[in-house]
């Protein structure tokens, strides 16, 4: 099969080309920040784009798997380093050419760019032949690059150019210097001055001597009067600037758009395994997944939020793994339990690990097995906006009816803390209202929620619980548990660390 992308496996998984816009719920997972994080420093490449295109194929998922795995080798990620070194390298020379002022010039530096591609493209060409790679992608890669390589258009290429390095360097001339004036001629085989010069005087030197050599500037551009030389010497020389001037012309465009395309792509891999790397460098784990878009059995071992993983690493503070699943009939993990508890983290780190999935990357854990969505909603509470002129409650509810309108069975919803803004009793009704509608949906679902009433809503919803410890209900484990919501126990225990319960407060009256 032909080699269309390294990233897309086929043209279909590309759906519409990049989009420009990060997807609407990337602040509420603080995806807007691992996709920062992996992306800073790499603007030439526009990687964002790449992880705002989640893919729909498990296929495509499992293509992204192989090379990425394949990446995960020292030897081949040292050959796509390099590789992509030299293209940074060329494109450095292309931009000194469009800067650069002396035609001469402007065609020695394109003619370098030249011979550092075609070095670049046998040397990767090379390497994938010698290291065998096992992804369907890398192989693809390989078979294009041998036969591109071995093509006439890649041939008379790297033949010109080197052809024309040899020409260029038997060119000699002199240079005559009058008054304000200079003549440049041929080389006519004189003698080097210079060098007699030197000879003659060696033995009246004593110690290390001054240098009143000729110094050149450091810029790439050079003046005046060196360009006028360069201008003679290519009129003394058409052998050779001529067909130098030809070759310029004819290859203006001569990086393959495959080739290039190839060298941005590739650049998606590398960024997330270095990112990655930092956090694997202190323990945690990473897994490829197995993703399904027909079993919504799920589970997650030893998952977590990678976004706050990262700020904590920075901080040497501890990251708390989770896990969850859902089997059979399962659909909806409702999150309960005390403040500061670590639900919407888990919240989050269940939407990343979905996403992460999605598009085709290693996710947080030692094992995954996760759902390839249509699409994923989340509505967390924000903050009343006023220029909305709209309550908090308002907001909600528009927020809501927008999810459940567009959502269907294939989609992933998250929902954090919603309708806390009215009393309990509607909170409740509302809630249960909505719990109906994603019921029926049959959505995966996970909601953050202080109605406890919700965990067991239907044979669909699961509990699950922020933990305490045992001997002090004030401090948070953050740890995740499978198990009925028991809010009313984290209150009395609490009650009773601080001798708040009725009775407590009655013996104190009476006393």
């Amino acid at each position: 099969m032909s080699f269309y992308s390294i990233l897309f496996e086929t043209p279909e998984d590309r759906r519409g080309g990049d989009p420009a816009e990060e997807p609407a719920f990337f602040a509420d997972l603080n995806c807007d920040q691992i996709v920062a994080a992996i992306t800073a420093g790499k603007d030439e490449y526009d990687l964002k784009t790449f992880f705002y295109m989640p893919l729909h194929r498990v296929e495509a998922v499992n293509y992204r798997h192989e090379v990425m795995q394949d990446l995960e080798m020292t030897s081949l990620r040292e050959a796509i380093d390099s590789f992509a070194q030299a293209m940074r390298d060329i494109r450095d020379h292309l931009l000194r050419v469009s800067k650069l002022h002396c035609r001469e010039q402007q065609q020695a530096w394109f003619l370098d760019a030249v011979e550092l591609y075609c070095r670049a493209i046998t040397s990767l060409a090379h390497a994938l032949s010698a290291k065998e790679p096992s992804s369907r992608g890398l192989q693809r890669l390989r078979d294009y690059l041998a036969q591109y390589a071995g093509s006439n258009r890649f041939n008379s290429l790297a033949t010109g150019a080197t052809e024309l390095k040899a020409a260029l360097a038997t060119v000699q001339y002199c240079v005559q210097i009058h008054g304000d004036g200079f003549t440049v001629r041929r080389y006519q085989g004189e003698a080097d001055y210079s060098i007699e010069v030197e000879a003659t005087f060696e033995k009246f030197k004593q110690g290390a001597a001054r240098d009143y050599k000729m110094k050149f500037g450091d810029s790439d551009d050079i003046n005046h009067i060196e360009a006028k030389i360069l201008e003679f010497v290519a009129q003394l020389h058409p052998e050779a600037f001529h067909p130098l001037e030809a070759f310029c012309d004819k290859n203006s465009e001569f990086i393959d758009r495959t080739i290039a395309e190839f060298d941005r792509e590739v650049q998606f891999y590398l960024a997330y395994l270095d990112y990655i790397a930092v956090l694997r460098g202190i323990g945690l784990r990473f897994c490829y997944p197995r993703v399904s878009n027909s079993s919504k059995e799920i589970r997650s071992c030893d998952g977590f939020d990678i976004a706050l993983a990262h700020k904590l690493a920075a901080e040497n503070s501890s990251i708390v793994c989770n896990d969850f699943y859902l089997e059979g009939n399962d659909r909806v993990l409702v999150i309960s339990g005390p403040n500061q508890g670590g639900k919407t983290t888990f919240a989050r780190a269940f939407g990343q690990l979905h996403y992460l999935a999605s598009i085709g990357c290693p996710v947080p854990g030692r094992a995954a097995q996760l759902f390839l969505f249509d699409r994923l909603y989340t509505h967390f509470e924000k903050e009343e906006k006023v220029e909305n002129l709209r309550g908090k409650l308002e907001d909600d509810l528009i927020g809501v009816r927008k999810i459940l309108d567009r959502a269907t069975s294939q989609s992933i919803i998250i929902m954090n803390e919603v309708f806390t803004s009215t009393t309990i009793q509607d909170e409740m009704f509302l809630s249960m209202k909505v719990m109906e509608k994603i019921s029926a949906l049959g959505a995966l679902c996970v909601w953050v929620t202080f109605v406890d009433e919700l965990a067991s809503f239907s044979p669909q919803t699961v509990s699950m619980v922020s933990t305490v410890v045992a001997e002090n209900p004030a401090l948070r484990t953050f740890k995740i548990e499978r198990r009925p919501a028991d809010g009313l126990a984290y209150a009395m225990a609490i009650a009773q660390k601080h001798g708040l319960t009725f009775d407590s407060i009655m013996k104190r009256i009476k006393s």
